[in-house]
């Protein structure tokens, strides 16, 4: 039998690819690569969890076996791409600049760049994008980082690239960020960098690469989810309006985290030991695929998975990731996320697509799904 390829295209843009549900509903079964390797796709949410959750499953992409996502996607690696005491190491640094609390500290700054960015929508038709899903994250990271905004449409740029597998667009990155590292050794200021430059604990080299992960995931990830979950709203019009309304924003949010689950192409990880998931023995050295959107559908977790209900409760979706590589930054994300959904549909209670679903076009083949350019008016 001959393994389907992966990934699978989509046919509908706000849907998974409908593969995958016939693939959750037989169990884990493995899949072609682009390399010709034929890795385990999980996709059920207990076996997604249970992958997520054990540690014998490495997220080292150097090891023999991991599934790469594309060619040399293993030879850059973040502390997100490491295991044990190495991965231990740097996101404790990290932590505490991430708790609900010291991210709710940015909830004036967060509300003030929203209103800014709405007040400068006064032409219409107007491309969501540029002027409001991806100012808004870049703000509030390079304010956090300590990066200077001015130069946003560099690393917008070079972080688009680097996802797409360009390794000249990572070198310019990284060689930015060193460069703005040793500045800020030199003259530290209340800033991110500044402090994991202070830290003991952490090479040069650890806080070049955490700054190159925690910029790019700090806009690129918000700011596909601004965009998508806008049009997924206008999709849903009449659930557009009970957030516009005063539908519980954190709720909603939750909801639509699961419904996109726009890091689409699987959490990579390669077994260290023969281990058992569901009735399926992995052996060492082989690579799965944990399919968190495939998992988020689940109908025996979801009721009615497939549709979006901003009201859901509980929700435990698994879109930020599960267990010691759960997603650092989702405080951040949900708090943006929050404040951006209702003061659009507030400031804009009209507002509505300017082009027709089919004329856009999306992200399906980069790691982050998102669409690049969304055309609204009011």
């Amino acid at each position: 039998m001959t393994e389907p390829a992966f990934p699978m295209p989509r046919r509908c843009p706000l849907d998974p690819p409908a593969e995958l549900g016939q693939i959750r509903e037989t169990g884990i079964t493995r899949v072609r690569l682009w390399d010709g390797s034929t890795p385990w796709l999980v996709t059920t949410y207990a076996d997604v969890r249970a992958v997520l959750a054990d540690r014998r499953f490495s997220s080292d992409p150097s090891r023999p076996g991991f599934p790469a996502s594309r060619p040399h996607a293993g030879k850059a690696r973040s502390f997100i791409r490491m295991d044990g005491a190495d991965h231990a190491r740097q996101r404790k640094a990290l932590i505490s600049d991430f708790t609900v609390r010291r991210v709710e500290a940015l909830r004036p700054l967060i509300v003030e760049t929203v209103n800014r960015l709405l007040d400068a929508m006064d032409r219409r038709p107007v491309d969501l994008v540029t002027a409001y899903a991806l100012p808004l994250p870049s703000l509030v990271i390079c304010h956090l980082l300590g990066v200077p905004y001015s130069d946003h449409e560099f690393f917008q740029r070079t972080s688009r690239e680097m996802l797409s597998g360009s390794g000249d667009s990572r070198r310019e990155l990284v060689g930015y960020l060193a460069a703005l590292v040793t500045k800020k050794q030199a003259e530290p200021a209340d800033d991110l960098i500044s402090k994991l430059v202070g830290n003991d604990a952490l090479s040069r080299r650890d806080v070049v690469s955490m700054s190159v992960l925690l910029l790019i995931a700090g806009h690129e990830t918000t700011a596909n989810m601004i965009a998508l979950g806008t049009l997924t709203l206008l999709q849903n019009p009449s659930q557009a309006a009970e957030l516009r309304d005063g539908a519980d924003p954190a709720t909603a949010v939750e909801e639509l985290l699961r419904l996109l689950t726009i890091v689409h192409l699987g959490r990579r990880r390669v077994a260290t030991e023969d281990i058992r998931v569901g009735e399926v023995l992995i052996r060492a050295g082989e690579g799965v695929i944990a399919a968190a959107d495939a998992a988020n559908r689940d109908p025996s977790v979801f009721e009615n998975a497939d549709s979006l209900d901003i009201h859901r409760r509980p929700n435990h979706h698994v879109t930020f990731g599960f267990g010691v590589h759960q997603c650092l930054g989702q405080p951040l994300a949900r708090l943006e996320l929050q404040i951006a959904y209702p003061a659009l549909l507030r400031r804009f209670p009209t507002l509505r697509l300017a082009a027709s679903v089919d004329e856009l076009t999306f992200r399906t083949t980069m790691p982050v799904y998102g669409v690049d350019a969304l055309p609204v008016t009011w």
